[in-house]
């Protein structure tokens, strides 16, 4: 079965001879271009009815019968009859066929027809609602949308530089000799003037449009991969080779002398007791000082000292260090501080407690001299950090010391004075002498008077004997009582022998006392410098600073890729950044 294919009714003015002529004229003398080769065909020429696609697929058979027929001369009848025989609704109303909305939705004109119908209302300062809207606005003030004139105007400014002086010059452009208003005319789809018969199937069809979208997706993929080359060579790739160029080429190279040292405690010989015995000798000991020792190393202090002993602000002031090192003549501390932080690196290692020291400089030989400076400087440091407590100790120590001495100089003195007061040395010592003699003496007058009385028992005692015995027992009696008055005399009174030797019983018991507590002091005071000689730290140097042969600074390949890795992820961050929001603003 075989579908008739249908063609659309165009309604279509007559034009007069001499118009036609002109027109036939204009198309031959333009240039073939996609609008105006298949503008006018002959059949619209001849005033012949254009055939219309048809809308659905035909067979292969009916588009033979239609090429065929339209190899076919015209029918002049037919044409003398479309020609004469007029519309009734053409003489009725001439414009209500070519204004009427309707009637214009109903020519089923293209996209781009109608786009540019728009553009041209747009140019000429109207204001349609529609695309539909604009051909019959357009049309309602003499312009045709669809012939070339009108459609060059759109780029074609006026002689003055206006467009819109060039769209109102050819308003009047579309009108033919006669003053009618030309319509638009229906194209060909084939320069032949007949369909084409090279019909795809729906497969083919499918696959050029697949091939068609795949060459379109592949010539995106690489515009996009040739726009994010020009991206990474332009924000990754062009400051490395700048960072790579300074590292090779610009930076000055920079010596670096490494030392080690290690802070110690005195040995105790006494040891200590509970948990300070057993961390005596290890780095725990020391980590406090250590860590104190590290930090004056990176102070400010320990900076202004090198500077003023060696000059490290005019080192890094030469001409042969880069502008990215190097300092200013007048650089104030703070910026040469920071220079310093840089160049002098010190670190700790708790695990074995040493210090580890590394000083850049421009030469390797002021990075030695800077390196010893620095250590001798760690020196004074750890002997300051203890000799303040050290000094207070032994300060309180000598102070108790001294004054127990001096006490017990003074309770001697008391003493020599109590004894010099009563002429004699030691009256107690006379008071036992006094007391033995009268011991003695009574002694010998119980002899004298046993004896008398032997001989005064004879019945004729010998008188001479008897006066012997008598005269030896007076004697004894009266020595006895000189002893007697003499102890006496030594007893009574303030300045008595007995009240000298209290005084000096009692300065002798303070002398004692003074000296217990003059040993005491001298015992604290060896403690005390025995804890004071254990709180001395030493700075042991294991590593010496040697001057190197070779520069350590700057390490250039790992500084650049540090610096495309660097830019890498900031290109990487931004990007991301910039797709979210771009999703975001989409959504």
């Amino acid at each position: 079965m075989t579908t008739k294919p249908t063609a659309r009714k165009f309604r279509i003015r007559r034009m007069s001879a001499e118009a036609r002529a002109e027109r036939d004229a204009a198309v031959a003398d333009a240039p073939e271009t996609e609008d105006t080769q298949s503008e006018v065909s002959p059949e619209e020429a001849e005033g012949t009815p254009p055939k219309a696609q048809p809308e659905t697929a035909l067979s292969a058979e009916t588009q033979a019968d239609e090429e065929a027929q339209a190899q076919l001369p015209p029918d002049p009848k037919a044409q003398i009859s479309q020609e004469h025989i007029p519309d009734p609704a053409d003489e009725a109303d001439p414009e209500a066929t070519t204004s009427n909305p309707k009637v214009v939705a109903n020519e089923e004109l293209t996209a781009r027809q109608l786009r540019m119908a728009r553009r041209i209302a747009a140019r000429n300062g109207l204001n349609p609602k529609s695309d539909a809207d604009a051909v019959r606005l357009l049309r309602e003030k003499g312009i045709d949308p669809f012939q070339r004139n009108a459609v060059l105007a759109l780029v074609a400014p006026s002689e003055d530089g206006d467009p819109n002086t060039a769209n109102t010059a050819d308003k009047h452009a579309s009108k033919d000799a006669d003053g009618r208003i030309q319509l638009p005319q229906t194209r060909k789809t084939s320069e032949g003037g007949v369909p084409s018969t090279e019909i795809l199937s729906p497969a083919e069809m499918r696959e050029r449009q697949i091939a068609q979208i795949q060459l379109d997706i592949a010539r995106r993929r690489r515009r996009k991969l040739v726009t994010l080359l020009l991206r990474l060579a332009c924000f990754i790739g062009l400051p490395t080779a700048l960072a790579g160029w300074y590292f090779y080429s610009v930076a000055t190279p920079m010596y670096a002398t490494q030392s080690e040292f290690l802070i110690l405690q005195a040995d105790s010989t006494a040891g200590g007791g509970g948990i300070g015995g057993l961390l005596s000798g290890t780095q725990f000991a020391t980590s406090s000082d250590s860590i104190a020792v590290q930090a004056f190393l990176l102070s400010k202090p320990a900076m202004l000292r090198l500077d003023e002993e060696i000059g490290f602000v005019s080192h890094f002031s030469q001409d042969i260090i880069d502008p990215l090192q190097r300092l200013a003549p007048d650089a104030s501390n703070e910026e040469a501080f920071d220079t310093y932080r840089k160049a002098v690196k010190v670190g700790y290692d708790p695990t074995e407690g040493m210090v580890r020291m590394e000083v850049i400089a421009a030469d390797p030989q002021i990075s030695a001299a800077f390196s010893e400076a620095l250590i001798t400087y760690a020196e004074e440091s750890v002997n300051g950090l203890s000799a303040q407590k050290r000094d207070d100790q032994m300060a309180d120590a000598r102070t108790s010391f001294e004054q127990a001495e001096a006490e017990r100089r003074a309770a001697q003195q008391a003493l020599v004075t109590l004894q010099l007061q009563g002429d004699t040395l030691d009256p107690e010592a006379v008071i036992v002498g006094l007391r033995g003699q009268i011991n003695q003496i009574e002694l010998q007058l119980l002899e004298k008077e046993l004896e008398l009385a032997a001989l005064l028992d004879n019945a004729r005692p010998n008188q001479a004997r008897v006066d012997g015995a008598q005269a030896d027992v007076d004697r004894l009696n009266a020595q006895l009582a000189t002893l007697n008055a003499r102890m006496t005399d030594a007893s009574a009174g303030e300045n008595s022998l007995a009240q000298l030797n209290v005084r000096i019983q009692m300065a002798q018991a303070d002398l004692v006392t003074r000296d217990m507590l003059l040993q005491s002091a001298l015992q604290q005071m060896e403690q005390t410098r025995m804890e004071a000689n254990r709180q001395v730290r030493y700075l042991t140097v294991s590593v010496e600073p040697v001057p190197s042969e070779e520069p350590s600074y700057p390490r250039k390949f790992e500084n650049t890729l540090v610096a495309f890795l660097i830019f890498g992820g900031i290109y990487l961050m931004v990007s991301l950044t910039a797709s979210i929001l771009r999703e975001q603003v989409t959504n």
